[in-house]
């Protein structure tokens, strides 16, 4: 019998055809960064303080600064601070007309004058930056909305990744993605037209919807069609592609420093990613799944031709393996014993990658610093780690790598957590080295959920794993400020401990360096029954290949062992 993984050694498992289709989804996931991290810049909430139309009277006829005013206006929090830090919620209720205050006051004693809550608004210290925080005022008793942004883009991914994983795996990668970035342009010019806070959160939470199902979908496929020797590669590269954007998303938010025009600019793109209709195929190790053998064919067919490769007569046999696939279902991927375990031990590392690798980037900003700076070193730590994944997976393979990325990020957090802020630079690379880690682990289960998962539910079940990471994307910014109040090193600990336990179970999971995708929920149960299978075909091809010397009827070189 003949399977997908032989035709595609003959059809060229990393030719021109694939190369160019890899490209253009590597594109896909730049703008997806903006999506997921875009809250730094056009949620940014600048130093603010409350409207006092008398205030801004006497500022106006006198012609004092921002700071001038704020100074002898606004009521300290600390007053033995020096300089005191002033109250960003509260105003002095009082008659500025019956005070000292003139336009030469350089000093004003208002020690025992009540004070009131903001009731005229706030004014904000903009820097040049306007984002929805002051355009809608979510400050002080309403800060915790900001929150409510995120999360509800996290919603969007949870519910998202699961229906576009479903229609995937039901009606095909291609259809999938293009549909859901169909939505995400929608969804996106109306988050950044939104008039009002809860129109825009409910147009977030569409947005979110369509965003991961089709960046997942992307990555399905083009696993897909590339030879098993390739997939690591092709997978890595793919995610590296999200450091890029990480990298890009500072620049743009320096000039364009409106909010809605930022998120105009991060949608552009999905509007082009229809395009994509003419220059991508579907799956045809998909369409084998759904008995659809003409079509695979015909495609397969037309990447062996622009790869300058010609089919043999194997592929008559093609659809033989696959006539046993059934639509995929939820119960599919928790139905057989190893089927369970591996989908419960590949959530639980969705949901720690994402608690850690958000909260240590959330962390950033609590500790203070430039924003850019901090947006540029955090893009720049994930580089090495793609570098790292594409070094060691095919010498060492995919469990110990994944599992010791785990170990490293969770020491590095306890490491940290501990050393004092005087030791400063030593503290920033033990973190960073932290940050390292998580990012590997976080690659690597991208590219190992796909390994685990027989064709027919694979995008099924990536999709519902990688909900559990839309779970993490909920709960890390509420873990992070939360405890973080209790003492500033205590989410480095609870950090420390998940990543730890996702170490653990990771070494639970088989190795699949060098396996072939996995066709059927038995190839998953039997492994064994695949390796006979794979040994006896290969035995009877390479008792075939001495009498076929002299009439060859490809270009390629002898089929290779996967």
């Amino acid at each position: 019998m003949t399977t997908f993984d032989d035709i595609l050694e003959e059809a060229g498992p990393f030719g021109r055809c694939q190369k160019r289709i890899f490209a253009l989804f590597c594109l896909v996931s730049m703008p997806w960064a903006g999506v997921y991290v875009g809250i730094v810049f056009q949620g940014f909430t600048p130093d603010h303080w409350c409207r006092d139309p008398a205030v801004v009277e006497r500022r106006q006829a006198c012609g004092w600064s921002l700071a001038d005013s704020r100074r002898l206006t606004v009521p300290p929090v600390n007053g033995s601070g020096t300089p005191p830090q002033r109250s960003s919620c509260e105003r002095y209720e009082v008659d500025w007309n019956r005070t000292a205050l003139a336009c030469d006051t350089r000093e004003l004693d208002l020690g025992t004058t009540p004070t009131t809550s903001c009731k005229d608004g706030w004014e904000y210290d903009y820097e040049g930056r306007q984002s929805f925080v002051t355009e809608f005022d979510l400050v002080c008793s309403e800060g915790w909305l900001v929150d409510m942004y995120q999360a509800s883009l996290n919603v969007g991914f949870l519910v998202g990744s699961i229906a576009i994983g479903y229609m995937a795996d039901r009606f095909g990668r291609k259809m999938s993605f293009l549909l859901s970035n169909l939505l995400n342009g929608v969804a996106g010019i109306l988050v950044a037209v939104a008039p009002n806070y809860v129109s825009l959160l409910v147009f977030r939470t569409l947005y979110g919807f369509g965003v991961k199902g089709g960046w997942v979908a992307g990555y399905v496929l083009i696993t897909e069609i590339v030879g098993v020797e390739y997939r690591r590669t092709v997978g890595v590269i793919y995610q590296m592609f999200f450091s890029v954007g990480i990298l890009l998303l500072p620049l743009l938010a320096y000039f364009i420093t409106d909010w809605r025009w930022l998120q105009v600019v991060i949608t552009a793109p999905y509007l082009l990613f229809l395009s994509y209709y003419w220059f991508i195929p579907e799956s045809p190790r998909w369409l084998l799944s759904q008995n659809k053998k003409a079509k695979a064919v015909k495609i397969t067919e037309d990447m062996a031709k622009e790869n300058k490769m010609t089919l043999s007569k194997n592929i008559e046999t093609l659809a033989d393996d696959n006539a046993d696939f059934t639509t995929a279902s939820f119960m599919d991927l928790i139905r057989t014993p190893k089927m369970r375990k591996h989908t419960l031990i590949l959530s639980y590392n969705w949901f720690t990658s994402a608690v850690v690798y958000q909260g240590l980037i959330m962390r950033l900003g609590i500790l203070g610093g430039n924003v850019y700076i901090d947006f540029l070193i955090a893009g720049l730590v994930e580089f090495p780690a793609a570098f790292l994944i594409l070094f060691t997976i095919e010498r060492v393979g995919r469990r110990l790598p994944f599992a010791t990325a785990n170990f490293v990020a969770g020491v590095s957090c306890f490491v940290t957590a501990f050393i004092p802020d005087s030791m400063f630079w030593f503290k920033t690379v033990v973190a960073c080295v932290g940050r390292l880690g998580i990012t590997m682990a976080f690659e690597m289960v991208v590219f190992v959920n796909t390994e685990l998962y027989p064709t027919f539910v694979r995008n099924l079940g990536v999709s519902v794993c990688s909900t559990l990471c839309d779970v993490g994307g909920i709960v890390a910014p509420f873990l992070l400020y939360r405890l973080a109040v209790i003492w500033l090193e205590l989410p480095l600990i609870i950090f420390g401990s998940l990543a730890f336990l996702a170490g653990g179970l990771v070494l639970l999971l088989p190795e699949t360096r060098g396996v072939q995708l996995p066709d059927t929920i038995d190839d998953i149960e039997f492994p064994d029954r695949m390796k006979e299978k794979v040994a006896l075909k290969n035995q009877q091809l390479a008792n075939l290949l001495p009498s076929n010397n002299n009439d060859d009827v490809s270009t390629n070189k002898d089929p290779a062992t996967v």
